[in-house]
């Protein structure tokens, strides 16, 4: 096992073309950073198994299922039913990723909140974190996140979070996380730095959202699990503490929040 900090990617596609063929390499350089957990984020209702065969290959790999909002209008309504059954896999320890994303396809608006609705019940009523993606769509991410709450809580986190400071406050005063990706590790992203600065440090995960968003020094190449450490290390300097103490928050924060994996690993 490798001597750095322990930290883990809370979100990548591991499904995606992008690794095909070398996933245990990637699995093994992120070990070798310190990634000792990853969480690969099923999209589409109809990749699930494919998604769940390499959580159950690679001990390290942990899976959420969901329709992603920019994939409503053209997969089939994910149903109630259909998120609850995946929940009973003891490697499947999220909802989503869900949420809204008016920026390529605000057409199907209506159909998106349709479809976070139905996350967030399933959410509320197994105790999993909703995993939420937002794009350009604010306003009504927070008015429904907020009305879903007071109809009875939920967990959750805003993941690769590179929204506006108003929905990070009102996400933060509903009890949720925010994530950090590479993004907030770009040069130009201080006033995104800046929000995470302002949050509670016991309300901060990081990601990579692999196979996107790599961090510098590797920006503009594929992006995969061990490349956390390095917005780890920047989410350190943004806090003004060290990275080992860092990561042992963010460690402390995923544990609690997707306490499935947390359990899992605790007994396997």
């Amino acid at each position: 096992m490798s001597d750095a900090p322990q930290i883990t990617d809370s979100h990548c596609h591991l499904d995606f073309p992008d690794f095909e063929g070398n996933l245990n390499d990637v699995i093994q350089r992120a070990s070798d950073a310190g990634v000792t957990r990853m969480v690969t984020i099923c999209t589409k209702l109809a990749n699930e198994p494919a998604v769940r065969a390499i959580a159950e290959a690679h001990a390290p790999v942990f899976y959420a299922a969901g329709t992603h909002p920019m994939s409503v209008a053209a997969e089939p309504m994910a149903t109630y039913e259909d998120l609850l059954a995946l929940t009973k896999h003891p490697k499947m320890v999220g909802i989503g990723e869900t949420g809204l994303d008016y920026h390529y396809t605000a057409d199907s608006a209506r159909a998106q909140q349709t479809s976070l609705r139905t996350h967030i019940a399933v959410a509320r009523d197994t105790g999993l974190p909703l995993i939420i993606h937002a794009r350009d769509a604010d306003d009504d991410m927070a008015d429904i996140l907020t009305q879903e709450h007071a109809n009875g809580a939920f967990p959750c986190v805003m993941h690769c979070f590179s929204s506006s400071a108003k929905l990070g406050r009102a996400a933060l005063d509903l009890g949720f996380y925010l994530s950090m990706s590479g993004i907030t590790a770009f040069p130009k992203s201080q006033d995104l730095r800046d929000i995470f600065a302002n949050a509670p440090l016991d309300r901060i995960l990081v990601e990579t959202d692999s196979p996107y968003l790599a961090p510098p020094p590797h920006r503009g190449k594929r992006n995969e699990p061990a490349f956390t450490a390095h917005t780890a290390r920047r989410g350190a300097e943004t806090f003004g503490i060290d990275y080992a103490d860092f990561a042992a928050h963010t460690q402390a924060n995923f544990d609690r929040l997707f306490a499935k994996a947390a359990a899992y690993r605790a007994t396997s």
